[in-house]
């Protein structure tokens, strides 16, 4: 089987084998790219107590802004966890950012759009498929 891999050879998992979605609103205060303490302390723990080669970082809004306000929101959350996962020692493949591009639920309900506000982290196995 052909490992999947980014266009620059970088390896990736496949789609679907998500081992985090943290929502939006437990990390971040609205219109922020800062990570608060209690999402800082959840971060920390779940990169460390993990044993992946590496991680793709994806950032996600809901569509209450322009979709290039959104996909900047994204990128500045996306790299603010990077950046945990840096510090925990984890090793980051790549940070994507949808914006509102890639939602989860409808984005004309509350409820919907706060499934939308998340950050998605996908695992990387190790080259040979071991993780």
């Amino acid at each position: 089987m052909t490992p999947n891999v980014t266009p620059d050879g970088k390896p990736v998992c496949k789609r679907g084998n998500t081992c985090l979605i943290a929502g939006s609103d437990q990390l971040f205060d609205v219109d922020s790219a800062m990570i608060s303490d209690t999402g800082r302390t959840s971060l920390e723990e779940f990169f460390s107590k993990q044993t992946n080669y590496g991680y793709v970082i994806e950032g996600h809004t809901d569509s209450d802004a322009s979709d290039a306000y959104n996909l900047g929101l994204a990128k500045r959350r996306a790299q603010a966890v990077e950046k945990i996962a840096r510090a925990s020692g984890a090793q980051s493949v790549d940070v994507r950012s949808y914006g509102e591009r890639k939602p989860r639920a409808t984005n004309s309900t509350k409820a919907g759009k706060a499934l939308n506000r998340r950050v998605e982290i996908q695992c990387v196995a190790r080259p040979g498929g071991k993780s």
